[in-house]
């Protein structure tokens, strides 16, 4: 099968479960896990803060980080297609006991100008404004993404009006390899940054939550409460800082192919429109109303996976486990579809 489901489906390279295997560990929840605390302290410094914490989920992280921001309620600014909002099963209420104020940006994106004009005024009947979410990119925007001069003018905004700026960068590496813009950069824009490494980065688990000292310290406490304090999992972050060190790169791959196969989608008769392809992800729309379910089943007879991702589109999502074989039978089923 051809999985193009999702980035999630990638496995461990055998280099990478060697590197695993030959961890060092112990005892994370007493800090004690060197395995860990290396992963830890390697995001840290590459995003110029001050701690970081190991956890299995971007979920969990991004989930850890409006508890940590918040207090109940007050409320998240986001855009209507974050994660935060759309995926997280409305955590942000059961867990923080915030609402969210969702925004129409484009593709995923909002502005300064947006966030300023959806900040509450200081009344009782009101919740108060007191997190902003970017994801970069965007998964359900179709894989766009912010450049850092993009993102300035929300943390100068958010420096002004006292809110908190947090990054979902879940797939924020596919991204800086198209902008070349450095972690550091983004580092500095954000108070908090989830990365996630199961993705494009082939690491079998693990997301990392990245700030100030004090931040992480309180986050450490609200892991716990959600289970997600772990034991020997040294062998699950040497996963990671594995693919930090080898896979960055690799993600180039993956954009160029989504891009070559939204332009190749985009001619197709039975495809109304292709969102812009910027990164790893390819969101498209069925021409006439087409049936999602008939398409996947077709794409499934040809022994390729996708997912439907609104009432007539289709999301395919490229990463380091498909070969170039593979992408020349994407090509030609594409292709001969309808025909």
């Amino acid at each position: 099968m051809i999985n193009l489901i999702s980035d999630t489906v990638t496995k461990p390279t055998p280099d990478m479960l060697s590197f695993m295997m030959a961890a060092e560990v112990g005892d994370d929840v007493f800090g004690e896990d060197p395995s860990v605390n290396a992963l830890e302290a390697q995001a840290a410094q590459m995003f110029g803060k001050e701690a970081a914490m190991f956890c299995p989920s971007g979920t969990m992280t991004n989930q850890i980080a409006i508890k940590m921001h918040t207090q109940p309620l007050d409320e998240v600014i986001c855009d209507h297609y974050s994660h935060v909002y759309q995926y997280e099963v409305g955590g942000y209420a059961n867990n923080s006991g915030v609402s969210m104020n969702i925004i129409p940006g484009k593709y995923g994106k909002i502005t300064a100008e947006q966030i300023d004009q959806a900040i509450r005024p200081d009344y009782d009947w009101l919740p108060i404004s007191r997190l902003v979410v970017l994801e970069n990119s965007c998964n359900k925007g179709g894989g766009s993404y912010y450049t850092c001069e993009e993102i300035k003018p929300i943390t100068e905004l958010c420096k002004a009006r006292g809110l908190a700026l947090h990054l979902d960068g879940a797939r924020l590496f596919n991204v800086l390899v198209e902008t070349r813009e450095s972690t550091q950069d983004v580092g500095a824009l954000f108070d908090s940054i989830s990365i996630c490494i199961s993705k494009g980065l082939g690491a079998p688990v693990g997301s990392v939550l990245i700030g100030s000292t004090e931040m992480i310290k309180k986050a450490r406490r609200i892991r716990k409460v959600m289970g997600g304090g772990m034991r020997q999992a040294g062998y699950l972050a040497a996963a990671c800082s594995y693919a930090l060190d080898h896979h960055v790169n690799d993600l180039k791959i993956d954009n160029k192919r989504a891009k070559e196969i939204g332009s190749l989608l985009d001619a197709q008769s039975y495809v109304e429109s292709v969102r812009p392809v910027k990164t790893n992800i390819v969101v498209f729309t069925l021409a006439n109303e087409g049936i999602p379910n008939d398409f996947l089943e077709k794409l499934n007879q040809h022994d390729i996976g996708a997912v439907q991702f609104g009432p007539h589109e289709i999301r395919f999502v490229f990463h380091r486990d498909l070969s170039d074989s593979d992408i020349m039978k994407v090509k030609e089923v594409v292709s001969s579809l309808y025909q």
